[in-house]
């Protein structure tokens, strides 16, 4: 059945203007136009986005940290807190995600199952870390999240694995960070040589590629390697800078990650809290100088990591983005058309246009104004279909 939608204001990647729009067969048909349908909804007062794509997400891992204290941890509880996360990503506008890291290969089977009523996925299933790095395996168990390798054939082969499994984006990590012990943001950790290969191997497939990478030199590295985007990016300096523009590397700045740690400091380990205090202010500092760089940012919020919810805290990393100096426009382009080209959807999610999937979100509120209408009065759609309403629309 064909519905038409009528007197939205849609979101065309600069502004919002007037627009009518089809959905069919969970795709856009006729932007643009009027069409003869069986059904049509006004939205007059309304304002459409496309639907948010959150490029930086651990769906397996909960941001409640007492979650596994009374459930046992397999790969069916995984499963459910998967897919409870994925449904909060919904209730916020959210209806792509990119999983950089999970347990039990859980985002790759998701991904697979294409199921109607959850996000779009692209999974990366487990990430490469060398033997002792950051989220490296301290279980020994197969499925606990990281592959560690070593060395350039290492690198490689761990590549070829996860591509094998299933995955359509191979993260790897740089450096260390704020939520492991014993280990600083500035620790390098696999090299650009290492690095590169796994690139290589991606590209062929025509995945792209993402990077833990924090401290300054292990930033460099990744990009000299040819990564696609680097995460986090808390210390950049001049020619950090002046290397992802010459090699047109994305960012995806997750600044919520360490905010949502030492606002919540209660029942967390010191040294963590301690950490993601320290990293704040020049993690700021080193946004506002990508954005002035004009180098791409791409939405996501390391969704999974301590009290780093899928719902609240997208909205806040949409205004800390403000913070740093882009426009209501660049923020709202970097949760949907950047990151859809950043995890090579672009060609079929992430505008409202003809044959794209009907993922949409309709606002009370034009966002411009405050992005906290994404938490509000909303109706999401996911390939053509309802699955939240909080507004008085069919």
């Amino acid at each position: 059945m064909a519905v038409q939608y009528k007197n939205a204001q849609v979101f065309n990647g600069h502004e919002f203007v007037k627009t009518d729009f089809t959905v069919e067969d969970g795709y856009f048909k006729n932007v643009g136009k009027n069409s003869n349908t069986d059904q049509s909804v006004d939205l007059t007062g309304r304002f459409v986005t496309p639907g948010l794509i959150n490029a930086h997400t651990h769906m397996t891992i909960p941001a409640d940290p007492f979650y596994w204290t009374s459930r046992p941890q397999n790969t069916v509880s995984k499963t459910v807190l998967a897919m409870q996360n994925l449904k909060e990503a919904l209730s916020v506008g959210v209806t792509y995600v990119r999983d950089v890291g999970s347990t039990d290969n859980v985002d790759l089977t998701l991904m697979k199952l294409n199921l109607p009523d959850l996000p779009g996925i692209v999974g990366s299933g487990r990430a490469l870390s060398m033997t002792g790095g950051h989220g490296s395996n301290k279980s020994g168990n197969p499925d606990d999240g990281t592959l560690e390798v070593d060395g350039v054939d290492g690198v490689r082969q761990g590549a070829r694995t996860v591509l094998k499994e299933g995955a359509r984006n191979v993260k790897l990590m740089a450096t260390g960070g704020v939520s492991s012990p014993g280990e600083t943001p500035f620790d390098v950790q696999l090299s650009e040589e290492e690095m590169h290969a796994a690139v290589v191997e991606a590209h062929h497939k025509g995945f792209p590629t993402a990077a833990h990478a924090q401290g300054t030199e292990g930033i460099k590295n990744a990009v000299r390697a040819g990564i696609d985007s680097v995460e986090h990016a808390i210390f950049m300096d001049d020619e950090a800078v002046e290397l992802m523009k010459e090699h047109g590397t994305f960012v995806v700045p997750t600044l919520v990650a360490p905010r949502a740690i030492y606002e919540n400091p209660d029942h967390l380990p010191d040294f963590m809290v301690k950490k993601a205090r320290q990293v704040a202010k020049a993690h700021l500092t080193s946004i506002r100088k990508i954005v002035k760089a004009g180098i791409p940012v791409a939405m996501g919020t390391d969704a999974g990591t301590p009290y780093n919810t899928f719902g609240h805290w997208v909205v806040n990393e949409l205004k800390m983005y403000l913070d740093a100096g882009m426009t209501p426009e660049q923020v709202l382009n970097s949760a949907t058309t950047v990151a859809a080209k950043l995890l090579r959807v672009d060609d079929y999610v992430g505008k409202v246009d003809n044959e794209f999937e009907a993922n949409f979100v309709v606002l009370d509120k034009n966002p411009f104004d405050d992005f906290s209408a994404f938490e509000q009065a909303v109706a999401v759609y996911r390939k053509g279909r309802r699955v939240v309403n909080r507004l008085d629309v069919k």
